[in-house]
């Protein structure tokens, strides 16, 4: 299966669960014939534990000292700022609750199999008398849920059940179970469970309404009772709102109405056969889904030579396979199915959309210092502007917040992103000795990013971008320190996520991610809003910053201070951000320092084996054009068991920590070692690894707003564009370089030689 995986057991862990999800609601499916569970998950759903009313601590005043401190050469001087403040973690994400369906007298029957289809987000589960069908629409947000059995053999208990891994003491449940015609058949019923926080203030409620067309169906205390039925079908929504509202009336009105539309065709996903309403309105509800998602998941694709036998193989199965072709491309449909799945109204967490614990780990936050953009990584490139649109969705609704940051820690215009956040608070409130995260000042920047990119490659997220750019440089022009009219401005307090000098403390002056970042965001902003009379400045100023260093290894140094030692084992490469995404580090136009970037990166060790530290080392090394280097970063990936069943991903080795970055970030690898492109730029086939000998990569994005099918074999490749504008651009085939001038509209195909 290229779009899509299956199992032929049951899976009995909940991260082995196959995943569905609009970005607004997700779906979590897994359990025995016998004992069916789908976990319900809602982006917004986070618990309250008092975070959500810390605002960043008044510490502009001590500025000052902290900075001359540091500059005079105190590197201990930043661990007293902000000491006093405690480090608050953020909401913690969690799941709503599971709808578990018990059959009674059931031990399973032969030929089980489940499967999920990336084509349409359909997950499904079946045996010889029984088959259960789920999705999650993004036309009109509700969680889909048919199951069927013989004709008058389906007997089940229905409940909504909050009892999950990690169920914290302090909240409060109510539910109840109503059937419309009690005892008779044509049954529907409605399940409601509310579950209000302990602050008194927030609560959610989730209504599943049931439709039972044969049989009965009895309330039967907090769960339904269902005898003698041939399908159920089930319609679940969640929402988070106020302790003093209840959306229980408007749910069921809401979920009534889908059952309201005329019918449709049979999708071919419905078993052949006679058709009682339950199937008619699945069907009916998932044609309605299906071109949003289906468009936007067959935007692009990868197909590698593979064996053909082995595409066919379980997920599990294949996993046991790490170096075969067919893992790689489906682990690329995977990611790219679960990164649009988990991208909605918001971006992905760290556990993308999906979480069967309570007690998720790092909150189930965002994290912003690296991962979160390593997981979005392809969204530009891999034709999924709903991935920037959900990026651009997070950081549009906190720049009041970010604002704050900047006023309140710095004194200063613009703004300044936090390290962490729930998708509520924008606040900064990371304050750690060991991991001083309100010093960060590189963040603004960093998330913006790929928004440019987006631009770019021809999307659109918005008039609010250019001006969030121009608030990012008017937040550098006002704390950047002067050394003296000649001198380079120094970028103080600064800080390099999540490392420190060998021989000083965290917060220190001029690291090379800080200096990247603001001469970046300068110089952006100057070219998106070139009609803007600080302009020049920004340009002048970002000419001033300090130059990068390359350490006495031959290494691009952390830091630009020669007092600074480098720390080389650490799964954090923040100090090569001028390499990737930036592109201001490569090969061709600054090959020495290109050089010293390699040698920082084959310095660098793996500390704790995190999988975003080794697919970010992959992506870096592939912007170098190291081949080897990134092959062997994505090896370990594979090799290392970092994947569950379901193709969604581990933090560390041995599937431990529940953790998308692995799964989103991969695609976006496979795809920079294959492609990379710049406004004037084309780069063909600059890092292929091993295991993509030869394939098709269909539907890429290129930052000169050209679309991009590549075809390559060890002999030959070819290379198809469709350009939106007129431009001339070098393009770059291994030892080839030539200029191509492309015209709006008109296809242009490359004849190139093969890869070596």
């Amino acid at each position: 299966m290229r779009h899509g995986t299956w199992e032929p057991q049951p899976a009995g862990r909940w991260e082995d669960a196959y995943l569905s999800g609009n970005g607004r609601h997700g779906a979590m499916v897994f359990g025995h014939p016998a004992d069916e569970r789908v976990v319900v998950n809602h982006h917004t759903l986070v618990r309250p534990n008092g975070s959500e009313a810390v605002g960043p601590p008044a510490l502009a005043a001590e500025l000052p000292a902290l900075q001359a401190a540091l500059l005079a050469g105190d590197t201990r001087a930043a661990e007293d700022f902000g000491a006093g403040y405690p480090h608050v973690w953020v909401q913690p994400f969690h799941p709503a609750f599971q709808v578990r369906i018990r059959r009674r007298g059931v031990t399973g029957e032969p030929g089980y199999r489940r499967q999920v289809d990336f084509t349409t987000g359909h997950v499904s589960a079946m045996d010889d008398g029984w088959r259960s069908d789920v999705f999650v629409s993004r036309t009109d947000d509700v969680i889909v849920h048919r199951v069927s059995g013989r004709p008058g053999g389906l007997s089940a208990e229905v409940r909504l059940d909050e009892r999950l891994p990690g169920l914290p003491a302090g909240l409060r449940f109510s539910r109840s179970v109503v059937c419309e015609r009690n005892g008779r058949p044509g049954t529907r019923a409605v399940l409601s469970l509310r579950t209000e926080y302990g602050n008194g203030r927030t609560a959610f409620t989730g209504t599943t309404l049931v439709v039972i067309p044969d049989g009965r169906a009895d309330a039967a205390g907090d769960r339904l009772r269902v005898t003698g039925a041939s399908a159920i079908l089930l319609l679940t929504r969640v929402e988070r709102h106020p302790a003093g509202s209840d959306p229980g009336a408007a749910h069921l009105a809401g979920l009534g109405a889908l059952l309201e539309a005329d019918p449709v065709s049979v999708d071919s996903t419905v078993p052949p056969g006679p058709h009682d309403a339950t199937d008619l309105a699945y069907s009916r509800l998932l044609a309605r889904h299906l071109p949003a998602h289906r468009g936007a998941y067959l935007r692009a694709e990868l197909i590698l030579t593979a064996d053909p036998a082995e595409r066919e193989l379980p997920g599990s199965a294949l996993l046991r396979r790490p170096d075969s072709p067919a893992l790689l491309e489906r682990l690329f449909a995977a990611g790219r199915y679960h990164l649009l799945s988990s991208s909605g109204i918001l971006p992905p967490r760290l556990t993308g959309l999906w979480t069967g614990d309570w007690d998720t780990a790092w909150s189930g936050a965002f994290t912003t210092n690296a991962n979160l953009n390593l997981q979005v990584a392809s969204a530009a490139a891999g034709a999924l502007p709903e991935v920037s649109r959900a990026h651009a969705e997070l950081i549009r609704g906190q720049l009041a917040h970010w604002r704050d940051n900047a006023r309140e820690i710095f004194g200063a215009r613009g703004i300044v992103a936090p390290s962490h956040t729930d998708g509520e608070s924008g606040h900064t409130r990371h304050f750690e000795r060991a991991y001083p995260l309100h010093l960060w000042t590189a963040g603004a920047d960093w998330l913006l990013h790929p928004l440019v990119d987006e631009v770019l490659t021809g999307g659109r997220p918005g008039p609010w971008l250019p001006l969030a750019l121009v608030e990012v440089a008017q937040f550098y022009e006002d704390v950047l320190v002067s050394r003296g009219p000649d001198a380079p401005v120094a970028v103080v307090p600064s800080y390099s996520p999540e490392n420190r000098p060998a021989n000083a403390s965290w917060g220190t002056v001029d690291a090379t991610m800080d200096i990247a970042a603001a001469r970046h965001a300068l110089t952006t902003a100057a070219d998106f809003r070139p009609d803007h009379p600080s302009a020049p400045h920004w340009r002048a100023l970002a000419a001033r910053l300090p130059s990068y260093r390359v350490n006495a290894d031959g290494a691009l140094a952390e830091w630009a201070g020669p007092e600074l030692e480098d720390t080389y084992d650490h799964r954090h490469i923040s100090h090569l951000y001028p390499v990737w995404p930036l592109d201001e580090i490569n090969p061709l136009d600054t090959p020495a320092l290109a050089t010293a970037a390699l040698r920082a990166l084959e310095l660098r060790g793996s500390e704790n084996d995190s999988a975003h530290g080794r697919l970010h080392t992959a992506l870096v090394a592939a912007r170098l054009r190291d081949k080897e280097l990134a092959g062997r970063a994505l090896r370990h990936v594979l090799h290392d068991d970092y994947f569950h069943d379901s193709l969604m991903s581990a933090h560390y080795p041995a599937r431990d920590v529940y953790n998308a970055d692995a799964a989103h970030t991969l695609p976006a690898v496979l795809i920079e070692c294959l492609v990379q492109s710049s406004p004037d730029r084309l780069v063909l086939l600059p890092s292929v690894p091993r295991e993509c000998a030869e394939g098709t990569l269909r539907g890429i994005r290129t930052r000169f707003a050209a679309r991009l099918d590549l075809r390559w074999s060890k002999d030959h490749a070819t290379a198809v564009l469709w350009p939106s504008s007129d431009r001339t651009i070098d393009v770059i085939a291994g030892s080839d370089r030539y200029p191509l001038t492309l015209v709006a509209h008109e296809k242009h195909v490359l004849s190139l030689p093969g890869r070596t």
